[in-house]
């Protein structure tokens, strides 16, 4: 199916994920009489703010009103009260997980991913360490069995056969390429900002622009040569990129990029990439990230995954989502019985909601909360 196979597999983890082993006991929210740390909302809010695009625009912590700032938060604090409701939950039934299921589960998730390397790289791309990883996987399946435990979680061939039929988009596979490349950075603006930044004293744009316009050159005959070397003799491609790739992550693997659809890549390197035959080196393609060299290795035409082959994917998909659905409706239950106490009113979802609809006021003048108020009498 078209989805992250590590976030389809993770979906429950990544929904309730939550920061384990923290000590801090300054209380900011208190369940039934269980507190939630200001430590593990400290920790909640780094992680979260670093897996944004948000995280890099900025500190957004300087200024804890601000309106991306108090999206994460909202959702941050929904999160750890979340998970707490149902940690309860899970510990009044007596739901334990041994190393076997975390091994299991962990097994599982490889094989997914077609085994362990593929899997640490996505782990290194998001900044996540073995141990958070695996202590993810064991709450994972301690939701699981929570889930499991509320209801019975049970999917039938029917309904996977007529998932397969009423989705049948989700089944098709398109042109896929396999190939390597190497990458020479060369990005005028970056080259600028460097040679700006080394010079003690400032350079005069007709300078500057000669500067890196040279140096745009010399990258190119740089790639143009190694593109010559390569056309001449194809087996030297692997050798090549481990010496002179910049793009680190593939340069470890001879330049392989494995696999990949024509609208992943960026359209200069996706177009030249999918013209090519197999074993075939290309020109110098110029990108956003300098200049490239391409080698195709392998082409699969476009195909439809046979539903006999797509059907355990379906299994765990539809599993997956009655399991959430089990969640959602065990923490809206504990939720109402639950006895829940602001320690600070700042990490009140209410609170947080009012600003946040404050600040889409002023930005509007008013316009959002109009628009409530007549979706609330058409309701009536």
């Amino acid at each position: 199916m078209k989805c992250s196979k590590l976030l389809t597999t993770l979906a429950l983890s990544a929904l309730l994920f939550t920061g384990c082993g923290v000590k801090d006991q300054n209380a900011i929210i208190k369940i039934n009489d269980k507190a939630i740390t200001q430590a593990e909302y400290n920790d909640l809010m780094d992680k979260s703010i670093a897996q944004t695009p948000f995280g890099k625009l900025g500190d957004l912590k300087g200024n804890k009103d601000g309106f991306l700032y108090l999206m994460i938060e909202q959702r941050v604090i929904n999160q750890l009260i979340i998970q707490e409701l149902l940690d309860q939950e899970a510990d009044a039934r007596g739901i334990k997980v041994s190393n076997k299921d975390v091994d299991n589960a962990l097994k599982k998730i490889i094989d997914q991913m077609g085994g362990r390397e593929q899997l640490q790289e996505i782990l290194n791309q998001n900044g996540l360490s073995a141990g958070e990883f695996k202590k993810d996987v064991k709450n994972q399946v301690r939701m699981q069995k929570l889930a499991n435990s509320a209801g019975k979680i049970e999917v039938t061939d029917k309904e996977c056969e007529n998932y397969y039929k009423k989705n049948p988009d989700k089944f098709k596979n398109p042109e896929l390429v396999r190939a390597s490349h190497i990458l020479i950075m060369a990005n005028e603006y970056q080259m600028g900002e460097e040679l700006k930044s080394k010079s003690k004293k400032d350079i005069p744009t007709e300078e500057l622009t000669a500067k890196v316009k040279a140096q745009m050159e010399e990258k190119k005959a740089l790639a143009e040569k190694l593109a010559k070397e390569l056309k001449a003799d194809s087996s030297k491609f692997a050798q090549y990129a481990k010496k002179y790739s910049e793009d680190e992550g593939s340069a470890k693997q001879g330049g392989d990029l494995g696999f990949f659809p024509k609208d992943q890549m960026v359209p200069e390197f996706g177009q030249v990439a999918f013209s090519l035959k197999p074993n075939t080196v290309s020109d110098v393609v110029k990108t956003q990230y300098g200049y490239h060299i391409i080698f195709v290795q392998d082409r699969k035409e476009p195909s439809v995954t046979p539903y006999e082959k797509a059907k355990s994917g379906i299994k765990d998909y539809l599993t997956n989502e009655k399991q959430i659905k089990a969640l959602d409706e065990l923490t809206q239950k504990a939720k109402k019985q639950a006895k829940i106490e602001y320690m600070d009113d700042r990490y009140n979802p209410d609170t947080i909601q009012k600003k946040l609809s404050k600040q889409v006021d002023d930005a509007t003048g008013g316009a959002a909360s109009k628009i409530k108020e007549q979706a609330k009498k058409n309701k009536k």
